[in-house]
């Protein structure tokens, strides 16, 4: 019998990807087994389960930085986009499944809260410990599809979960994701800022301008060709499988980060959004948790097998900003009507 076009790609796979890239017929499989697809591999359908979500979809209304308020800021979505985008490039040029690297990038941030990471911040506070990568594992895991969940291969799983923290992806696709999510947003949260009037460009420190280059582009395209050749160079010495940057770089990049959140993240306007931020979520939260009947029906009915106040962390970190505002104001401006 020929081979249907899952089998042909997954050959074309086998003979054109790098030996330290994760081949789509060596995954370590789904938590409940699947007959597979005549077309798809299993991190195609991956990526597609993702893109179809309700979450992934609700990306386009959260918060990167700054509160939505222009059309040309960064959302979660635009974000997820860009990571994808700059992840899938290098992982051409490293000869990496670009399938995987895909489907990882786009269901990175789907347990982002409304209002960024204030929001994250604020129910971390509440419930002593909520990070939005494990709960970007817990959309995909349990509240996708009505609690079945999206059913995703383990190195999917694992790449979402990793993108942050102390853990480390298992795959160089993960590993890729990973370091790409803080380059994108650091190189973006500047251009952001700087339309926002919140940075003047005459402000960032001459010799991370020197090294990166003047322009969003050319800032990206200095950590893409240093990433490629750094880890091309150190693949081909026989060195451990991992995405390499220059020490160079790497500094540089340690000394942007620096100065963002002295100069941005922490500065007193985002501060202030932090502060309106902070208040409306921790007042929802209050309020769902005296009334818990006000939830909607698919999350209310979730009580019964789960606790309260994990129902109400899942409800409000499933909100975009506006919805969230939207229902502060149902809840506690008097309608003059």
């Amino acid at each position: 019998m020929s081979k249907n076009l899952r089998e042909l790609t997954e050959t074309l796979e086998a003979s054109s990807l790098a030996a330290y890239a994760q081949l789509s017929t060596m995954t370590k499989g789904r938590r409940k087994n699947e007959e597979l697809c005549d077309i798809r591999t299993e991190f195609q359908r991956d990526r597609d389960r993702i893109i179809h979500s309700k979450s992934f979809r609700a990306l386009i209304g959260k918060t990167q930085v700054f509160i939505v308020k222009d059309d040309f800021f960064r959302t979660r979505l635009t974000h997820t986009l860009e990571v994808s985008q700059i992840a899938r490039t290098i992982a051409r040029s490293l000869r990496l499944n670009e399938d995987l690297i895909e489907a990882i990038a786009l269901g990175h941030d789907l347990g982002h809260t409304c209002f960024g990471h204030s929001g994250e911040e604020v129910l971390d506070k509440i419930n002593g410990g909520f990070h939005h990568n494990e709960q970007s594992l817990r959309v995909v895991d349990m509240l996708e599809r009505d609690g079945r969940g999206l059913n995703l291969t383990h190195e999917v799983r694992d790449g979402i979960l990793n993108h942050t923290g102390s853990r480390v992806p298992l795959t160089m696709e993960g590993k890729l994701v990973r370091i790409v999510d803080r380059i994108t947003y650091l190189c973006h949260d500047i251009q952001d800022s700087i339309n926002a009037q919140i940075l003047c460009s005459s402000k960032i420190p001459k010799h991370i301008i020197n090294a990166l280059g003047d322009s969003h582009s050319k800032k990206v395209n200095t950590f893409v060709v240093d990433i490629v050749e750094e880890t091309s160079k150190q693949m081909l010495k026989g060195n451990e499988a991992q995405i390499y940057q220059s020490e160079f770089l790497n500094e540089i990049m340690h000394d942007l980060r620096v100065f963002m959140f002295e100069n941005v993240y922490n500065g007193n306007i985002c501060l202030k959004e932090k502060e309106k931020a902070t208040f409306i979520v921790s007042a929802i939260y209050d309020y769902l948790l005296d009334k818990p009947e006000e939830l909607p029906k698919e999350y209310y009915v979730m009580i019964n097998n789960n606790t309260r106040r994990r129902v109400i962390t899942d409800y409000i970190a499933s909100l975009t900003d506006s919805r969230a505002i939207k229902l502060f104001q149902q809840i506690f401006i008097p309608s003059p009507n």
